[in-house]
């Protein structure tokens, strides 16, 4: 593409070397990835700032660079900017076309739950007889082939390689707060815009939930003039966003337990697989959901708002909810020798570790063991009180490692001692080793317990643990193949 084509999408406050008809053969912020031809993009990151690499990525054969300091003494055109980050998402937007216009776009943002709503808005999608896409934490799945995902929403160079590259009628987004705040999805408009909740999350990254909670109203002003927006009442982080959408004058629909809610629940039995009576318009809609937990009712209400304002068939949606084959690393269960219930989840948040808790005691568990891990590098703040929660609500919480991320063993060694000496409760006890402690929760299970595995769901350890395998599922079920149960 010609050097101005690119350069109309941004803003440049000054230049210097300006050759508006070189051709630019690919677009890189990484000048590692630098080849003859390529635009380089000068990112000042959190780790690493893309300024100091210019040099690096001329002699690899970059022939311009696009940066927020002031133009050096280079021999190649050199574009000022006051946002390298913005810039990058809108030459990237430009250079693959702007292909979110190809797309009906849904975008879906919350602390918890945009993965389970993402995983059964594509169903319903599917079942409704459109094609879809899905871009998101667990795979990137475009055109039926997933794709490794590295970041719940990529950056803009893999975002719109991925949209150039669908050809399928929708694309659902998972839309993080890192994605917002460092504008992944600037130049993107989405047809329909989703928030699922609000929770103590990422207050490393952000400084408050007030902050955290702002970025995420940005998405919401990122929808095409006609575009409209679901967002859950049933909490005051959702009920705060409807006000300032609808003093917008775009389009709100609600779901929750209010009579001027678009889609009202009505009654929820709370059966493992609860079921619901619903209330959209004039109709009344009575079905089993294919997942256990209130949290999931929630996530499913909301997926079906949004099939509502898409005008698909509510009914044939909802028949097709039984077909549901559920979604890799979110409360999947797997069976003890002895009887015990084993799940694997995601939930890192105070508000998902609750949903575990509560659909474990509406099944009537006889006690609930929960191995608990925290990553290095991320919000502490939320640490004592998750690990208050489960002591007070489990009866035996086995302190682990998740993630690293870089921080020395014996860093977070200490930091979980701190967390159980300031607990004061006997019933915490402390197995770094993540594989090692699920197998010491799966020898003292019996029937009746519920065991939670939480934090990681499908994602693959990072470092090496004592048993041989990959991820959390792969531990459970060696455990099965080595029948690694001990008589209590």
């Amino acid at each position: 593409m010609i050097l101005d084509e690119l350069l109309k999408e941004i803003t440049i406050t000054d230049r210097v070397n300006h050759l508006p008809s070189i051709s630019i053969n690919a677009i890189h912020f990484n000048s590692k990835k630098i080849g003859p031809g390529d635009l380089f993009v000068a990112i000042k990151g959190f780790a690493a700032d893309g300024h100091r690499y210019i040099q690096q990525a001329i002699d690899k054969g970059a022939v311009a660079v696009i940066g927020e300091q002031p133009p050096a003494d280079l021999d190649i055109p050199y574009y000022q900017t006051p946002d390298s980050r913005k810039a990058l998402a809108h030459l990237a937007s430009q250079y693959f076309g702007h292909p979110y216009q190809n797309h009906v776009m849904i975008g879906i943002t919350g602390t918890n739950g945009k993965t389970t709503t993402a995983y059964l808005l594509k169903h319903m999608i599917e079942k409704a007889g459109k094609t879809c896409s899905l871009i998101g934490t667990v795979h990137n799945i475009v055109n039926n082939e997933k794709i490794v995902s590295k970041n719940t929403t990529p950056d803009p160079l893999e975002l719109q390689a991925l949209l150039a590259e669908s050809r399928d009628e929708v694309v659902i987004m998972e839309v993080s707060s890192h994605g917002i705040e460092q504008q992944r999805v600037e130049g993107i408009l989405f047809d329909y815009a989703l928030f699922t909740n609000l929770g103590h999350d990422h207050l490393d990254y952000h400084e408050s939930l007030e902050e955290y909670f702002n970025v995420k109203s940005k998405l919401f002003k990122q929808m095409k003039n006609n575009g409209a927006a679901v967002i859950a009442s049933h909490n005051e982080w959702g009920r705060k966003l409807i006000q300032q959408v609808e003093a917008s004058g775009h389009d709100v629909s609600s779901f929750g337990t209010n009579n001027h809610d678009d889609l009202k629940l009505v009654n929820v039995c709370t059966e493992y697989f609860p079921v619901i009576k619903m209330k959209h318009e004039l109709n009344e809609y009575i079905f089993q959901l294919p997942l256990p937990g209130l949290h999931n009712v929630w996530n499913t209400i909301g997926a079906l708002l949004t099939i509502s304002k898409m005008k698909l068939p509510l009914e044939t949606v909802i028949a097709s909810l039984d077909k549901f084959p559920g979604v890799p690393g979110r409360f999947e269960t797997y069976s003890h020798s002895f009887g015990a219930t084993f799940i694997v989840d995601y939930a890192h948040t105070k508000d998902a570790i609750e949903y575990c808790y509560q659909t474990a005691k509406r099944e009537n568990a006889e006690r609930i063991i929960h191995i608990l891990g925290f990553r290095g590098n991320r919000d502490v703040t939320k640490r004592r009180e998750i690990v208050d929660l489960c002591s007070s609500e489990c009866d035996h919480l086995i302190l682990t490692f998740d993630d690293l991320n870089e921080v020395p063993a014996e860093e977070m060694i200490g930091e979980l001692e701190r967390l159980k000496e300031d607990n004061a409760k006997d019933n915490v006890i402390i197995i770094t080793d993540r594989t090692k402690a699920i197998e010491h929760a799966w020898k003292e299970a019996k029937d009746g317990d519920w065991v939670f595995v939480t934090g990681k769901g499908q994602e693959t350890y990072k470092q090496r643990f004592q048993l041989p395998t990959s991820n959390d599922k792969e531990t459970i079920q060696f455990l099965q193949q080595e029948q690694l149960v001990l008589p209590n």
